[in-house]
């Protein structure tokens, strides 16, 4: 383990956020004699972030937490184009409006990490449209730039050695390294941002802002970048059967994303536990020497502590409350996710309610879970595929809940 005299560096370290970073050495010093400005990016490609990105959000917060000023960039001018990186074929195109929508529904997730306030080490949050619409660049390439394949142009004999790539790169897509190398000239320029800090996917990304803050303005900058994290089993960090893990409540509720931790894989505990919560190191170590069914308490408080960190602890410990009436009493709560249904009048088939509840992936998928005994309507095991709720089916409550295997429910409601 490398020896860095900065809280922040070694933080950073010892929960294991760091993959590669450039000159470790210089950005220690900085990090640990004064205060170090360092910013995320991230392109308003949805109306929530997801766990995804959760990782780089903490980065940040613990930059702030050990001394730092750290930068939220918001990619409202590079989100015009997309980013390239590690994808097949580009990204659809985005309005301008619907940009601004996501961007607004972005935001109100750093307020929860990051404090904004004044002072040296306050976060502050930017758009990089402000001054890539100026560049009066952004106009062209959007409107000619993706009708041009850089394969074709990197097919003559001067350029054609650079690059060999199998898919269909645009010329729009290839602009995007250029103008993410630009915002961090230009962040150092307005800021005095000297770090840039992002997923594995990023680093030559990264470099490229390096270099070219260097050549244009003599500037020492530094890049760190996290590792690419999947669960032990190797799936890919943020994504579920049912769909992406959302940050935004209007989009996953609470306890829907306190059950994503709860269902964490036994081996994955105690580094989640290192990189989404704040809990202290030596109390990590205690839970990772648990074995067994106490394993599972380790769970709880990873879903609970990593809930109170995105919705606040009140929701945390309803969520986990939610749970235990859930599983361990039987009973119905009302804090359980609820999907509200206008067919239980005239009928609404067991399979097409398992996938409208999100409790399965399709109606195949929901005759074998029938089949492997996993689901229950109201509590009591269901074997007839051919099934159909209406409002006879209706408990006192005024729902039907509908379960599938210990760990997942939700209430149908019907509306009106």
């Amino acid at each position: 383990m490398a020896k860095f005299k900065s809280d922040f560096l070694r933080e950073l370290e010892a929960r294991g956020f760091i993959h590669q970073q450039s000159d470790a050495g210089a950005l220690d010093e900085i990090a640990a004699t004064r205060v170090l400005t360092g910013y995320i990016g991230y392109d308003c490609t949805a109306p929530s972030l997801h766990v995804g990105h959760l990782m780089q959000i903490m980065m940040l917060r613990w930059l702030q937490k050990t001394g730092g000023k750290p930068i939220a960039l918001m990619g409202g001018g590079t989100t015009r184009i997309g980013d390239p990186s590690f994808r097949d074929e580009a990204r659809p195109l985005l309005t301008d409006e619907k940009i601004d929508e996501n961007l607004a529904g972005i935001k109100n997730v750093f307020s929860k990490f990051l404090d904004f306030g004044a002072g040296e080490t306050g976060a502050i949050m930017v758009n990089n449209r402000d001054w890539l619409d100026k560049l009066q660049y952004i106009d062209f390439l959007r409107d000619y730039g993706r009708h041009f394949s850089v394969n074709r142009m990197l097919s003559f004999d001067s350029v054609k050695l650079r690059l060999d790539r199998e898919q269909n790169l645009s010329f729009l897509e290839f602009n995007y390294m250029i103008l993410q190398a630009y915002d961090f000239v230009e962040l150092n320029r307005q800021y005095g941002c000297e770090l840039q800090m992002g997923g594995s996917d990023q680093w030559g990304n990264i470099v490229n802002g390096i270099e070219l803050a260097r050549r244009t303005a003599g500037a020492q900058v530094f890049g760190l970048t996290s590792p690419l994290l999947t669960t032990s089993s190797g799936a890919k960090m943020g994504k579920t059967a049912s769909g992406a893990v959302w940050l935004n409540a209007d989009m996953l509720s609470p306890y829907e994303y306190w059950q994503y931790w709860r269902n964490a894989e036994d081996a994955d505990v105690g580094r989640f536990l290192k990189l989404f919560t704040e809990l202290p190191l030596s109390e990590i170590a205690r839970f990772e020497a648990l074995g067994g069914s106490e394993i599972n308490e380790a769970k709880k408080v990873l879903a609970t502590e990593t809930t109170a960190m995105v919705h606040g602890r009140a929701e945390a410990e309803k969520a986990a409350e939610a749970a235990r009436t859930a599983f361990e009493e039987g009973a119905i709560s009302a804090d359980l996710p609820t999907v509200e249904t206008g067919e239980l009048a005239g009928g609404l088939g067991l399979l097409t309610a398992l996938v409208q509840a999100g409790l399965c992936a399709s109606t195949s998928d929901a005759r074998r879970q029938i089949k492997g005994g996993a689901v229950r309507v109201n509590d009591a095991a269901v074997a007839d595929e051919k099934m159909v709720l209406n409002r006879e089916s209706l408990t006192g409550d005024g729902v039907v809940k509908l379960s599938l295997g210990k760990k997942k429910h939700v209430l149908l409601r019907p509306k009106g």
